[in-house]
C-alpha cells in the first residue's frame, strides 16, 4: 500500500510540473508615499554582507528589478530618487506532513538540531516569530545550512524584502516583506514571484497582513 501511494504521488507530482501553479505569499507592507510618478528612479543599496556575495545579490536584484519595473519604478544609478535594499532568505525544514516514524531520535515535524520550530505563518506562527528576524535572518543569503536525515521530506520557508529610502532625506518611505512556505525546490522561480507579491498595491498597499496568490509557470 505504501509503495502504491508513493507511485500515485510521484505521478501527480510529475503531472503538476507541466502545469501552472500558484505561489501563495503572506505580505505585510508599510508606506509613507501617497503617489509615485511612473518612471521614478532608484538605485540598489547593498549591505556589507550582500557585497561579499555579489553574484547571488545580482540575481536577487535582477528579480526585484523586474518587479519594481512592473510597478513603474526605473533603475537609474546616476539620477536615482530612491535607494532599494533587497533581501531574501530560504531555509529548508521538514514537511509538516512528513512521517514522524522516519526521523532519528531528537527530530520531529518541522524541527531539528539547532533550528526552531518551523511550520511557518500558515501553521500558527506570527509574522515576527523567531528564526526570521533574529539570528536566522541573512540579509544577503539565499540558503541556510540545515542538515536533514536521508528519509526526511524537504520543506522550504522563504522570505523576500524590499526597502525604499528617499535619498534626499535618508528616510525609509516604503517597506514590504513577503513570506511563503511549501515543498517546491525551485527557489529562483518562487522568489521572483514573491517579489511581485511583495510589491502588490505599491505605493498604497492595504493595511495589515494579507495573502497574495500569484501564478507561476514552472521551468522545464
Amino acid at each position: 500500500m505504501r509503495r502504491a501511494l508513493a507511485a500515485i504521488f510521484l505521478i501527480a507530482s510529475l503531472t503538476g510540473c507541466a502545469s501552472t501553479w500558484v505561489v501563495d505569499s503572506n505580505v505585510m507592507s508599510f508606506s509613507r508615499l501617497d503617489a509615485v510618478p511612473a518612471g521614478t528612479t532608484y538605485r540598489f543599496e547593498r549591505l556589507p554582507s550582500q557585497q561579499a556575495t555579489e553574484p547571488r545579490q545580482e540575481q536577487l536584484e535582477s528579480m526585484a528589478g523586474a518587479a519594481l519595473a512592473r510597478v513603474g519604478l526605473q533603475r537609474d544609478d546616476a539620477r536615482a530618487v530612491y535607494s532599494a535594499q533587497i533581501t531574501a532568505r530560504v531555509a529548508a525544514t521538514l514537511s509538516p506532513w512528513a512521517d514522524p516514524w522516519l526521523y532519528p531520535p531528537g527530530w520531529g515535524p518541522g524541527w531539528g538540531p539547532g533550528y526552531g520550530y518551523g511550520y511557518g505563518m500558515r501553521y500558527g506562527r506570527g509574522w515576527y516569530g523567531g528564526g526570521w528576524y533574529g539570528a536566522g535572518w541573512y540579509g544577503g543569503g539565499w540558503y541556510g545550512s540545515p542538515f536533514f536525515p536521508p528519509a526526511a521530506n524537504p520543506w522550504y520557508e522563504r522570505e523576500v524584502g524590499v526597502v525604499l529610502r528617499d535619498l534626499k532625506s535618508g528616510q525609509v518611505v516604503y517597506e514590504t516583506r513577503a513570506r511563503n512556505d511549501g515543498p517546491y525546490a525551485s527557489s529562483g522561480v518562487v522568489l521572483a514571484v514573491m517579489f511581485d507579491a511583495a510589491l502588490q498595491g505599491f505605493p498604497n498597499p492595504p493595511p495589515g497582513e494579507r495573502q497574495v496568490n500569484l501564478p507561476v509557470q514552472p521551468q522545464p
